[in-house]
């Protein structure tokens, strides 16, 4: 392996398809970590499958996944989905009675930096989530804080193959080289394996899981969260 971490992302925002209960995402978790995975991201969901930052569950899926895979770091999302406003998710994030290793924050939503405030009250890393094609990187680089974050998670959302990896060196120089905190490069749906080679002849983090793609690189459907683990973990080895 040549020095990237690999974080496992097990369900995303999907509905169908993904672990979705606390038993099951911390048995995803637990089988991407035997094969490889350092770190996971997590979308904790409500009983509808739906991502939610409701302190409750939270805490019990937190709470499963560490006591199945006690080595590794766990985050959960933000998302402006899961509460659309910024003073709810900030105060959500106040609420929170077991709390996460990090939290990615996406610096494209509105209040982004309400729910950053919020976080590092609580002593929760920040993944500070900059998506291509939006203003974020100016955001986040215009941010006093900027240089207090755990990583900068480069998002790209061009999911065509043929144009992601241009996407993605497009939005690493938009972030430039000023801020001494690592990269996680990753890519989603039909640019998430184009993008996670780029990431690796780059030697930043990579990421992969069920949240960014159902298929692996042959376009073959994805049993699981581990098989994507373990053939990117493959992909890493020089």
């Amino acid at each position: 392996m040549i020095g990237s971490m690999l974080q496992v992302c097990p369900n995303g925002s999907r509905t169908e398809g993904v672990p979705t209960s606390p038993e099951e995402i911390a048995a995803a978790v637990r089988a991407a970590a035997d094969v490889g995975a350092q770190d996971a991201h997590l979308h904790p969901k409500d009983d509808a499958g739906a991502d939610t930052l409701a302190a409750p569950r939270v805490a019990e899926t937190i709470a499963a996944v560490r006591a199945a895979t006690p080595s590794i770091p766990v985050g959960v999302t933000t998302g402006a989905w899961a509460a659309p406003d910024p003073v709810e998710r900030a105060a959500l994030v106040r609420s929170w009675t077991v709390l996460p290793d990090h939290a990615s924050v996406n610096f494209h939503e509105e209040g982004a930096e309400l729910v950053a405030e919020a976080l590092f009250e609580r002593g929760v890393a920040i993944e500070a989530g900059i998506f291509s094609g939006t203003d974020a990187a100016a955001r986040f680089l215009g941010w006093p804080h900027a240089h207090h974050v755990l990583r900068i998670l480069a998002e790209i959302t061009d999911t065509d193959p043929e144009t992601a990896t241009d996407t993605a060196k497009a939005l690493l120089h938009d972030l430039g080289t000023r801020l001494s905190r690592p990269i996680l490069l990753h890519g989603e749906d039909g640019g998430a394996w184009p993008v996670l080679r780029l990431a690796v002849r780059l030697n930043l983090d990579v990421r992969i899981g069920l949240e960014d793609t159902l298929e692996l690189p042959d376009g073959s459907p994805a049993a699981d969260n581990a098989v994507l683990v373990q053939t990117a973990r493959a992909l890493l080895v020089p």
